[in-house]
């Protein structure tokens, strides 16, 4: 349903009627941005370059816009001036003439001086990489959170770049310093300016206050189900990796699923058993990029969270990409700027190649031999779903506490529980009730500990602090 309402607004191409005379009917047409994209290549190999503007040709396309071409530069460094230097300002200005191009996106995050004068030099709107990222995100965002998540990351990003009317009001100066302008000349300045960022400031304390109260209420969430003991698996990798495919075809979430990147951006967890029984969440996380803005990392701090209290990471890798390497540093590169926040350690990754329908024998061989403990599956046909299903049930963390327990039958509710929370390695009916022996965490041992096997029942209190200890066989009688 989320996938429809996003298409109903799209214009069918092909249903229009061209009006010759204009002037007796209001004329108005819905046409898509008509972009340019430009990219510096500092580092790396030619096939690197291309694959950046390649992917900022899919982030403009996904925003809602039409690219007509691309240009690639080789720097050391970008201009600190214009980004690409005087020289391909004028070839690129040429460019977007011949093209009638409307915008020019640059990969990369401009200063606002190298914003300016690109503007003033090309005569058309500039924008960077971020801002391009920050309006697919304000676009795609549902929830209350995400919402104003990336409403502070939008504001972030613009508090630096304000501009004012510039040449329009005169400055809070007199005489011959304005300008030359002299007797006449003073006036109440451009304070305009100063009004928009203290708005902007207010709004973003604000938002600060509001996500603070939010990511209480998830810490709320992940602490009752960190009580009942289950584990907690994080989906994360490269946007449009198939995330949300595979959290679908794991626990039948039905998240919205796009070819686009940046398709979905709220984090969603459902639950999930092992082969064996044993529950646990599974949480799809936001996709990453290349060169992800530093204010959304910052903006979405309390939804990346997810990842780093998980008890396992599993990193989705794109089969069909050509440099699915970059894909893997890059998503690394995000973790650790979040484990850095979280006293510097992430839970172990588990890697899992996706698509394998959508590459080649080739690509498949290669990426088998870079990385051999990874699973390949395809989501979309099921493949590999139940070689992936196992390598979670062996990577989750099992429970420490051995017990031998006799439940009574009036007890049934614990059995259940058991049966959910736990992992039952034996079980027997007998005349005084359900006799099992269980692996449970602490949480559990102490609920169930008045009923160990070949003990006076005792109180859960009186057992609590033996099980601060380390991991131990509890064994009765």
């Amino acid at each position: 349903m989320e996938l429809e309402e996003r298409t109903s607004l799209r214009r069918v191409a092909g249903l229009s009627t061209e009006l010759t005379d204009i002037t007796e009917v209001e004329y108005r047409q819905l046409r898509l941005e008509r972009v340019v994209l430009v990219g510096v290549w500092t580092e790396g190999t030619s096939e690197q370059a291309n694959a950046s503007l390649v992917e900022l040709a899919r982030l403009a396309e996904t925003a809602g816009s039409e690219v007509l071409d691309g240009l690639v530069q080789r720097r050391s460094s970008p201009d600190p001036a214009t980004f690409i230097g005087s020289g391909k300002v004028e070839e690129l200005k040429l460019a977007v003439q011949q093209a009638e191009a409307d915008t020019v996106i640059c990969d990369g995050e401009l200063s606002p001086g190298q914003l300016r004068q690109l503007e003033e030099k090309l005569k058309v709107k500039v924008i960077d990489r971020t801002a391009l990222i920050l309006d697919i995100f304000a676009q795609h965002a549902r929830s209350r959170d995400g919402k104003a998540q990336v409403e502070l990351a939008q504001l972030s990003y613009l508090l630096p770049r304000l501009r004012g009317w510039g040449e329009a009001l005169s400055r809070q100066v007199g005489g011959r310093a304005a300008g030359g302008v002299g007797i006449g000349g003073r006036g109440p300045g451009e304070t305009k300016i100063e009004l928009d960022r203290r708005r902007i400031r207010n709004r973003m304390s604000k938002l600060r206050r509001e996500i603070s109260a939010m990511s209480r209420v998830r810490d709320t969430q992940r602490g009752s189900r960190r009580k009942t003991e289950i584990p907690g698996v994080a989906i994360v990798g490269y946007t449009n990796g198939g995330k949300s495919s595979l959290l679908n075809a794991l626990t039948n979430a039905g998240v919205l699923v796009e070819d686009a990147l940046f398709a979905t951006l709220d984090p969603t967890t459902r639950r999930a058993e092992t082969p064996d029984g044993r529950a646990y969440t599974l949480t799809d996380t936001v996709g990453f990029v290349r060169h992800l803005p530093h204010q959304l990392v910052e903006a979405f701090r309390s939804t990346l969270e997810e990842s780093a209290q998980a008890d396992l990471l599993v990193h989705v890798v794109d089969a069909s990409d050509p440099l699915p390497e970059d894909q893997i540093a890059a998503v690394r590169k995000v973790l650790v700027e979040i484990g850095e926040t979280h006293g510097g350690t992430m839970p172990s990754e588990l890697l899992v190649v996706n698509k394998v329908d959508a590459a080649g024998d080739l690509q498949l061989a290669r990426l088998r031999h870079l990385l051999p403990d990874a699973v390949f599956v395809s989501a979309s046909r099921g493949d590999g779903i139940e070689q992936l299903k196992a390598r979670l049930a062996e990577r989750l963390p099992r429970p420490e506490v051995d017990l031998e327990l006799l439940v009574p039958y009036t007890e049934g509710g614990l059995v259940a529980r058991l049966h959910t929370e736990a992992e039952v390695l034996e079980l027997e009916h007998v005349g005084e009730g359900t006799r099992l022996h269980v692996r449970v965490g602490p949480e559990l041992a102490v609920v169930a500990a008045p009923y160990l096997v070949g003990e006076a029942p005792r109180s859960a209190v009186a057992l609590a602090p033996a099980l601060d200890n380390e991991p131990r066989r509890m064994v009765r009688g």
